[in-house]
């Protein structure tokens, strides 16, 4: 399996003859990206209706309990990275931290699984495409094996069916707590004729 991971890391990562617009779109999807997005969240959050706002939240926990995820991940299982293995090329800038799973592509999917969750099927669809790029992304330039973005990737979908599982299955009587009705209860006796 390992060797079939640096197989597939060798076939990705950019080399000396990739044509530099390739790494500039990389570099772009890797860095710019995911800071376009928060931007849009935020603005999504502050314009758009309340439904939207308990969407991003959703999304925002899923993504929270995916930064857990990952860094347990990486305590359990200290994995280098490609470059700290003299591996490749690495065409970005990157610390020497254990890089199993990749925290770029599972909050990626984390963000796009709960878009889905949260029946968004197009934002949905558009978030998928920007988290495959963005974990191309991170193999083509040398940061990730391909197996630490498959595992990012899986961590994100799964801490995201989870938080979307939880947030389903919480006790109704906990849901009307809040509720104007729950304050009132009509008796059984006091029925409008």
């Amino acid at each position: 399996m390992l060797t079939l991971d640096q197989s597939l890391f060798e076939a990705i990562n950019a080399g000396p003859a990739t044509p530099l617009f390739l790494i500039a779109l990389a570099r772009w999807v890797s860095v710019t990206l995911p800071l376009l997005v928060g931007a849009a969240l935020a603005l999504w959050c502050a314009l758009g209706t309340h439904e939207h706002r308990w969407v991003i939240a959703k999304a925002l926990v899923a993504m929270a309990v995916t930064w857990v995820g990952v860094h347990l991940l990486r305590w359990g299982v200290p994995a280098p990275r490609p470059a700290q293995l003299g591996l490749g090329i690495q065409w970005l800038e990157h610390g020497a931290r254990a890089g199993f799973p990749s925290m770029h592509a599972a909050q990626a999917f984390a963000l796009a699984t709960s878009l889905a969750l949260c029946r968004m099927p197009r934002w949905a669809g558009v978030a998928f495409l920007g988290a495959t790029a963005i974990a191309w992304s991170r193999v083509f330039l040398g940061v990730h094996f391909p197996l630490d973005v498959l595992a990012g990737a899986t961590t994100g979908i799964l801490a995201a069916g989870a938080t979307g599982w939880l947030v389903t299955q919480a006790p109704l009587s906990w849901q009307r707590r809040f509720s104007a009705y729950s304050s009132h209860p009509a008796r059984p006796w006091a029925r409008r004729r």
